[in-house]
């Protein structure tokens, strides 16, 4: 359902088309020549993330409402990190700016790489050299496709960030970054209930989000991006004072 939109607009959505149609953004019944491509994970049941789900009231016993609810963590499924997160004065998610997360977006094409690889400064400098100051970057390595995050060896395969890395990031300028593979080596280590690494060894976090980067994690479908630009969109919840926050994240592309 959709609320709160006046009677000449009408929501971005399939209706009215065949099942696997794949349409490109819709205004007023009117084709605007771009597709949305979707790169957010579904918050359903996950071995790694406790998800609680209820409802209020039932149709069935004559309610004439269903009201919904769920619970789960602010750092699960696709987010957005902010620095409380690991800085106790550090700014928290409804504080961040939107123009952050919502603009033009350089994509690092990692496409193909393979398991437990380094994604270090020489590789960056190579694959991202089209990274600007200011930019949201965009990971594209499709892990996804490789292993379903709803597999452990999505999490205890997958290629890393190091360090240099992450330097490398900062030193370009970034405002933004956004991950589709788990990108700091030690969370594999969660999976097999180690306790919390030093934030020393969470790299990403260490280099990049202390330093004022904000962090998007877990993007899926990236391999859905199709030049070395795109223009990119992620909003979080606005939940005040957190540490971090749920998104829905998305790309505009032309058709």
């Amino acid at each position: 359902m959709v609320t709160g939109m006046s009677a000449d607009r009408t929501a971005m959505s399939d209706i009215g088309l065949a099942k696997g149609d794949k349409p490109g953004a819709m205004r007023n019944g009117k084709d605007l020549g771009m597709r949305i491509v979707d790169l957010t994970l579904p918050v359903t049941n996950h071995f790694r993330w406790p998800l609680e789900r209820g409802r209020k009231g039932s149709f069935a016993a004559g309610d004439a409402f269903e009201i919904g609810w769920f619970k789960t963590g602010v750092h699960a499924f696709t987010h957005m990190d902010s620095q409380k997160h690991i800085l106790p004065d550090g700014f928290s998610t409804d504080g961040i700016a939107l123009e952050r997360t919502v603009g033009d977006a350089a994509v690092i094409d990692l496409a193909l790489i393979a398991s437990n690889t380094p994604v270090d400064a020489v590789m960056l400098e190579k694959r991202a050299s089209h990274v600007e100051p200011g930019d949201i970057a965009v990971f594209k390595s499709g892990w996804d496709r490789v292993h379903s995050p709803f597999t452990p060896e999505f999490w205890t395969e997958a290629p890393f960030v190091t360090r240099d890395g992450a330097e490398w990031l900062l030193a370009r300028g970034v405002s933004t970054v956004a991950f589709d593979f788990p990108q700091d080596y030690v969370i594999r280590g969660t999976l097999a209930g180690e306790p919390p690494r030093p934030l020393a060894e969470n790299v990403t976090h260490d280099v990049l989000l202390k330093n004022g980067v904000v962090l998007i994690e877990y993007l899926v479908n990236t391999v859905e991006l199709r030049g070395p630009r795109t223009r990119f969109c992620a909003l979080p919840m606005k939940l005040a004072d957190s540490d971090g926050a749920p998104v829905r994240a998305i790309a505009f592309e032309d058709d």
